[in-house]
């Protein structure tokens, strides 16, 4: 598994800048402040610059040599607001709209990105995951080949042996009621994911059935996702559909699906609804003891990430070198 250290190690190859959007929060502070003493992130915050050095200065975190960016005080303002409209003619948008538009941090700060001023952000701290993905959609667009943004968890456990033992589940938090042929980009995404966290996807579309021993539109929607999965990555191993059981235990593999490859030894998993990869990934944390790293999102030009409301100091770090990782 690839842990922070080989990480750090990449970024530290390529040093990247990350944008965060909420500049004044002290979660970002501090996890800014961590970045900063280092060599291979670094910061920019989004915000007032006095209402920035009172807030650090209040919770006691040293900023010194972070980038601070007013949007209303942005060189390069025109420049961005030409750009935005450029990005929104269909829309009509006009450069009055742009600029109030710009002055969000959330738009702002995704506009970094889209002009190479940064190449990353994590936002969504003290607003929803909506307005992270939004301004993502509209501004960043998606990569060519894919049609949706979706998401993954990266779930990690220490084993008795020493070593990590490393699971992707997606699609935990974007789409609700993902349909035949964005499950079949979602696995392959993820699968993509996973990868930079030293896994070696074995994908395993999930379902109440195991190669049809159950009935029913939502096995057919899991088996053909499969299919069509297999068909836009041909190299990788994918399986379905499948039930939780089979897809991790060996011995009930070679009792249902022996000649399959992937059944009992599934790491990465593909669940039918935001329903079930929601309940399934933190049954996975609080009961299986896993760390959960996420949501990342995918199928983006830029790595953008959100935020939990409900993080802490040390979630922001963790994330904010996930998301440069991934430029």
């Amino acid at each position: 598994m690839y842990g922070f250290g080989d990480l750090i190690a990449i970024l530290k190859k390529s040093p990247k800048k990350i944008v965060f959007t909420e500049g004044t929060d002290a979660r970002i502070l501090e996890a800014a402040s961590r970045l900063l003493a280092s060599n291979f992130l670094k910061p920019i915050l989004v915000g007032k610059e006095e209402e920035i050095i009172a807030a650090s200065e209040e919770s006691g975190f040293n900023i010194r040599g972070a980038e601070i960016i007013d949007p209303l005080k942005f060189d390069r303002l025109d420049e961005m607001i030409d750009m935005f409209c450029e990005l929104r003619k269909s829309k009509g948008v006009t450069k009055e709209q742009a600029r109030g538009i710009l002055s969000q941090a959330n738009y702002f700060g995704t506009m970094l990105v889209k002009m190479g001023v940064a190449d990353a952000l994590l936002g969504g701290a003290t607003y929803s995951t909506a307005d992270t993905v939004r301004p993502a959609l509209q501004l960043i667009k998606t990569k060519p080949g894919n049609s949706i943004v979706s998401s993954v968890f990266i779930m990690v456990r220490a084993r008795a042996t020493g070593d990590n033992e490393v699971l992707a589940m997606a699609d935990c938090a974007i789409n609700i009621h993902p349909n035949e042929d964005e499950l079949a980009e979602i696995a392959t995404e993820a699968a993509e994911c996973a990868k930079i966290f030293g896994v070696d996807p074995k994908v395993a579309f999930l379902s109440y059935s195991t190669f049809g021993s159950g009935k029913g539109e939502d096995v057919d929607k899991m088996r053909n996702a499969a299919a069509k999965a297999k068909l836009r990555a041909p190299e990788l191993q994918v399986e379905g559909e499948l039930q939780f059981d089979a897809a991790v235990s060996p011995r009930v593999a070679r009792t249902k699906c022996p000649d399959s490859a992937v059944a009992g030894h599934a790491n990465t998993f593909v669940f039918p609804d935001i329903n079930a990869g929601n309940i399934g990934y933190k049954i996975a944390q609080r009961l299986g003891g896993f760390e959960a790293y996420g949501p990342i999102l995918l199928g983006l030009n830029a790595p953008i990430n959100d935020l939990s409301r409900g993080c802490n100091a040390s979630e922001v770090y963790s994330m904010a070198i996930i998301t440069a990782a991934l430029a």
